[in-house]
Parts: C-alpha cells; structure tokens; sequence
C-alpha cells in the first residue's frame, strides 16, 4: 500500500521540487519584458502631423511596435521602418492585430516620398524630453536603438535589443499573439 501511495506521490513531489528548489535560469523571450505598472503610458505631447493632439492610447485594443526616430529618417530609420513592417506581415491573418508606430522627436521636415515604402506605419511627433524619462534603455544606447511593444491594454511591455535579430523578433511577437485573447 506504501509503495502504491509512493508512486502516485512522486510526480507531485518532483514538481514541488523542481519549481521551487531547482529554479530554471532560461527564459523563452528574446526581448526584455518590462512591468506594466513601472511603464504606463504618461502624458506625451503627442501630435498627428498635422499638430492635432492624439495620444498612444488611442491604439488601446492593438498591439503596438513603436520606433523611435528623426524626421530626417535616414538609411538607419528606413531600415527599421522596413523591418517593422515586415515582421508585421510575418505574422499572417494575426498582422491585423499590429499597428506600427514612428514617434519623432524633432520638427525637420519629413521626405514623404522615401516613407511611401512604408505606408501604414503612424507617423506622430512627441515632445523628446517627456519621451526620454518614459521610456527605458539599455547602457550606452537610445530610445530610437530600439524598438518597443505596447500591449492592447495600452502599457509598455517589452523592449527589444539594439540591432535586434528580425527572426527572434517574429518568434516573440508570435507566441504573445498566439497566447493573447486580446487585441
């Protein structure tokens, strides 16, 4: 009777034990996850470029990649522009799900032809100052090395690496979206 008791107790002893004794060090996600509460959205002074007064919130119920960038997007922006865009069709029946985001810093003119590439990207200017203490970086880089991913319910969530590899990228935005009711 003992060793029947033992082996129906030994699954649920071995899970006790692995979960709290022997904690797992790796982690599934390549971007970094940030906590929602640290990261909601302030109040950024952000405009349509046609200076009507808009807020990210207004994306609330979407995934959001946001970039961040000049109004003189040169070869580096373009480059990332594209990326959003194509990991935003990398994603399928689910890419209606995404809304990509250019938030510029600056008030330069913008080359409206060399954006064309990438039309359905939003295109909002933000007052720099109350973007840079809102937004967090890694050491020795900027918001706009960066892209960062806004969840339906409008919070901060992740923040992807400089550089980052577009294919880690899918597979993240991928499982949130497979995993998300929401959005």
């Amino acid at each position: 009777m003992l060793l029947i008791v033992a082996v129906c107790a030994a699954p649920m002893i071995a899970s006790y034990f692995t979960y709290y004794v022997i904690k797992p060090e790796s982690r599934t996600n390549y971007g970094d996850l940030l906590d929602p509460s640290q990261y909601a959205i302030p109040e950024l002074g952000i405009t349509e470029l046609d200076g009507t007064p808009t807020t990210l919130g207004a994306f609330k119920g979407k995934w959001v990649m946001l970039q961040i960038g000049s109004g003189d997007c040169q070869k580096k922006c373009k480059d990332t522009l594209f990326e959003l865009r194509q990991l935003r069709l990398m994603q399928g029946k689910e890419r209606e799900r995404i809304e990509r985001v250019l938030l510029i810093t600056d008030d330069k003119p913008l080359d409206m032809p060399g954006l064309q590439p990438f039309e359905g990207t939003r295109l909002l200017r933000v007052k720099p100052d109350l973007l840079k203490a809102w937004l967090p970086t890694d050491a020795g880089t900027t918001a706009s090395d960066h892209i960062y991913l806004i969840d339906p319910r409008s919070n901060l969530m992740m923040r992807f690496p400089k550089d980052s590899d577009p294919y880690k990228v899918k597979a993240d935005l991928s499982k949130l979206l497979r995993a998300s009711a929401i959005g």
